[in-house]
């Protein structure tokens, strides 16, 4: 939801992986930087490619010097001329230190949402396989990222949202970071893709 609306309001995304059935409103999540360089990263250090486990030492990260480069060409290749552009991805937490290496200008959006909520969506999303039903590793993994975030806000340029407030009408937020991020607010847009009432038959219970 956040990538969706930094997107509409003015970042280049280039080609995005659309809906799924766990997702119908679509990922948001550019495909060629995740399956060509995000997702072969991670088996090159023998970690887990979907991010769930295992997960990397971010003190012991192999170097990727051409990063930056690589995902440039990504974005030039699928239209990037000038302007703002974003990568959405859920596991650039687990490997920040090199994008703070590529991209030390960056600015880094954090995505919060309560851990119960996080849980019960593991434990019923299909492609997040690692420990199926089973709460307490999920809270563990829940708990690595969390570390992460932390690390990340003592040194990187960082705001965090929660979109929970989108969902329950209040903008202010996103619009603080939108603002922040240099692009041009368009609440009408935001709010008509939010759709709170969408979010509510998906969760079941409004969070999401």
């Amino acid at each position: 939801m956040t990538a969706a609306i930094v997107h509409m309001c003015g970042a280049f995304g280039g080609k995005m992986s659309g809906p799924t059935p766990n997702n119908r409103k679509g990922m948001f999540e550019n495909t060629e930087i995740r399956n060509s360089i995000i997702k072969p990263y991670l088996r090159s250090i023998k970690m887990d490619p979907l991010g769930q486990d295992p997960l990397p030492d971010v003190k012991n990260l192999d170097e990727m010097s051409d990063l930056r480069e690589r995902v440039e060409w990504a974005m030039k290749w699928q239209g990037f001329t000038r302007g703002p552009w974003f990568y959405k991805g859920a596991k650039l937490c687990l490997i920040w230190p090199l994008w703070q290496t590529a991209f030390p200008e960056a600015k880094w959006i954090i995505v919060r949402r309560r851990d119960d909520d996080i849980a019960r969506s593991c434990a019923r999303t299909t492609f997040m396989r690692a420990f199926g039903d089973n709460y307490l590793d999920w809270y563990k993994w829940i708990t690595h990222h969390k570390e992460r975030f932390e690390e990340m806000k003592k040194v990187l340029d960082v705001r965090e949202v929660w979109p929970t407030k989108f969902v329950q009408g209040d903008y202010s937020e996103i619009e603080s970071v939108i603002r922040w991020l240099g692009l041009e607010w368009k609440e009408e847009a935001a709010r008509e893709f939010v759709n709170p009432e969408w979010y509510r038959s998906v969760s079941g219970k409004g969070s999401i």
